[in-house]
């Protein structure tokens, strides 16, 4: 169910903003570089209201335009860069005997370095990297936890590895902060987030057969609240922690998946609007 749900959340929002952002990159290009559309929609948005309504509200239609795909691109860079600096400054912090030891254990012969272990204080797991995700855990962490709540951490942290967790996150809380005017995309990205650390809990509780280590590990960690320092990361202890805990005492509870009544009705708004001016101008 878990699995399902998360696909869900993820191919709504990829589909909803894909759809948006594909037509505004090709209506962009019409305004700058003269391309000739034969069909886009907010090209035909732009033309209704200069015909039908006031013609200086397409100005407002061009600004978001320019706004959405600027936000965009300037985020990804952003993060990107974001991204190879934190963990350049984490390599830094690289404590060898821990790194040595946690990667012959869960890596096996593979012979590349899946986890990193930092020197901070702080207790700290989190999965960061866009293209090739390595697991972050921090000497505090390995001094607060046992064994095997350790072990339950870094089994956690190796779902999200296996599944490129951190860049699919990434995407949807970009397609969120850059769409606001879709607020049910927000809502997509929490309920997706919720489902991964769910999924990512059932596999540490199933690989270590209880999970009382894991919970032990949540409670321990919820002390502290730390979060992972950059978007491109997913953190052990920043999603929901509490449910996380109830679900592990009481593995049969579940969230409702209600569908939140505003921003359905927001978001819907704008499409259908979109898609009317569309068909009118077609029609």
């Amino acid at each position: 169910m878990w699995e399902k749900r998360s696909k869900v959340m993820f191919g709504s929002s990829v589909l909803i903003a894909g759809v948006l952002l594909v037509q505004m990159g090709l209506y962009a290009m019409k305004v700058l570089a003269g391309w000739d559309l034969h069909f886009n929609l907010v090209d035909v948005c732009s033309a209704l209201i200069r015909t039908y309504f006031i013609p200086e509200l397409a100005y407002v239609l061009d600004a978001l335009v320019f706004y959405t795909l600027f936000f965009l691109v300037a985020a990804l860079v952003r993060q990107i860069v974001l991204s190879a600096r934190t963990y350049k400054r984490l390599r830094h912090l690289r404590h060898e005997g821990h790194c040595t030891a946690l990667n012959q254990a869960f890596c096996g012969s593979r012979g590349e370095e899946a986890i990193l272990v930092v020197e901070h204080p702080a207790p700290v797991a989190f999965t960061m990297g866009m293209w090739k995700p390595r697991i972050i855990l921090s000497t505090g962490l390995v001094k607060l936890l046992d064994h095997n709540e350790l072990k339950a951490v870094i089994y956690h942290e190796i779902f999200h590895q296996k599944h490129r967790d951190p860049v699919k996150t990434f995407v949807l809380s970009l397609v969120a902060a850059v769409m606001w005017y879709l607020p049910i995309l927000k809502w997509f990205r929490h309920h997706y987030n919720i489902a991964r650390e769910v999924l990512a809990d059932h596999y540490a509780v199933n690989r270590l057969g209880s999970g009382q280590d894991l919970g032990g590990a949540l409670v321990k960690m919820l002390k502290y609240g730390r979060t992972a320092p950059v978007q491109a990361a997913v953190s052990f202890s920043d999603t929901s922690i509490n449910y996380r805990i109830l679900r592990l005492l009481d593995p049969d509870m579940d969230i409702p998946l209600r569908l939140p009544f505003a921003p359905t009705m927001i978001s819907v708004q704008v499409l259908l609007l979109l898609c009317s001016l569309f068909l009118i101008e077609f029609s």
